[in-house]
This record gives structure tokens, sequence and C-alpha cells, in this order.
């Protein structure tokens, strides 16, 4: 399935929203490991993430391309898993922040600015594709999906921790791209798995991720992760 092409003025849209999400993440990158459920704390919470991702990431080295590693925790934890790890964010302050932490824990880790809508692979790069509460910050969720399933091999996984915020008011920083983000506050798990079978992805499996231990702390929003079966 493939989606049709862009105005200028829609690429143009699309453009102004992204600047606007790579300036607001750039901001937080110095802080964004200690606020909330964003980092790894303590030994039990990062064996908790550990259990979470071997499970769903099989056994044996795989070649695992983390989407909007912001700062390198999934893609960290997933390096120490024994997987060949590639990290892409649009936040180059993030990024920074992911290479002083790989470097510190002696992780080999491949971390490059990129745009998850847009991504410099070829096809079937990938064994995984995984994601941390990112959908949600895209202008073209629909894009971005066709180019996750592009770049992951046949018979591969897309691995998703995604969440459900419904905030009453918008961010911040995000208060004049709201209305730009199909996806914004995420969605329940039954409609992100909705929205992914209507991109062709219908093998998924949705499961809560709610134990304390995960985040630090007893989430307030419900959180949870699809893990999707690309056909082969």
């Amino acid at each position: 399935m493939t989606d049709a092409p862009r105005s200028t003025e829609d690429a143009d849209a699309a453009n102004r929203v992204k600047k606007t999400v790579q300036a607001y993440w750039n901001g937080r990158a110095a802080e964004y490991d200690e606020d909330g459920i964003s980092g790894i704390h303590t030994t039990d919470q990062r064996e908790a993430w550990l259990s979470m991702l071997r499970s769903r990431t099989g056994e044996g080295a795989r070649r695992v391309l983390d989407l909007g590693c912001g700062t390198g925790t999934v893609s960290l934890l997933l390096a120490e898993l024994g997987h060949e790890v590639t990290g892409v964010d649009l936040s180059p302050g993030m990024l920074e922040r992911a290479r002083r932490k790989a470097q510190a824990r002696d992780r080999a880790v491949e971390l490059r600015v990129g745009d998850a809508e847009a991504l410099p692979f070829a096809e079937n790069a990938f064994d995984v594709v995984t994601a941390r509460h990112l959908i949600w910050t895209l202008p073209n969720p629909e894009r971005a999906i066709a180019e996750w399933r592009r770049v992951v091999r046949p018979g591969g996984r897309l691995l998703l921790v995604e969440g459900y915020w419904d905030f009453d008011d918008a961010w911040e920083g995000y208060r004049e791209i709201r209305d730009d983000l199909p996806l914004y506050d995420g969605r329940p798990p039954a409609e992100l798995v909705e929205f992914l079978a209507s991109r062709g992805l219908e093998q998924t499996d949705a499961e809560p991720l709610m134990d304390s231990t995960l985040w630090g702390q007893n989430p307030q929003q419900e959180l949870y992760v699809v893990a999707v079966d690309v056909p082969n």
C-alpha cells in the first residue's frame, strides 16, 4: 500500500511541524532522563525493560532500528541484549545525550539524525523496528508506518511501546501544532491496532504495560506494547 504524493503545501506544513517538534525535544534533552517515566533509574526497572524487550525481540542477535530513540534508553537496552542497534531521532540534542550514555556504558550503537517518515535505509534492512512513544508526534503517521514496514524484512517485527494520555491541554511546546498531529495524545490500544490494520498490518498483539516497575512509578495513563508481525 502506498500513499499519494504530497503537494508542496502539505510538505511545507509537515516540515514546519517537524521543526517545532525538533526544537521542543532539543530543549528537553538535558533533563529528559530525569522526567517521570522517561529514564531508567533502578536495577529492577532496567531488568524489567530487558525482560520485556527480550521476550518480544527473540533470541540471537537481530538488526534492530530504534526510531525516536531520544537519549538512547531503549537503544542501549537492545544493545545490552546483544542486538545490532541503529538509533534514529529528529533531535540532535537528544542524540548527543544518547552518544554520551553509550560511550559511558561501552555500548556499540549507531546513532544518527533522521526523520521517521523518510528513512535513509534500504528495503528489508532490519529484522526488528522499535519505537517508544513516537507515533503521536508525527504529522503523517500513515507515511511513517509505510516506511517502517519497508525497512523491516518480511517475517520481521514492529514493536511499538505506546500509550493514551488524553490530556485536557496540549503541552506548551505543542500548542500551535496539536491539530496537525493526527494521533496526538496517543490512542487506546484497540484504536492503534485498527489503525495498523488499515495499513495492511493485521498480525498484531497488544498487551498492557502497567507494571509500576517498568516506569518507576504507578502509570497515570494507559500504557501498552503492540507487537506486529510483518507478513512474509
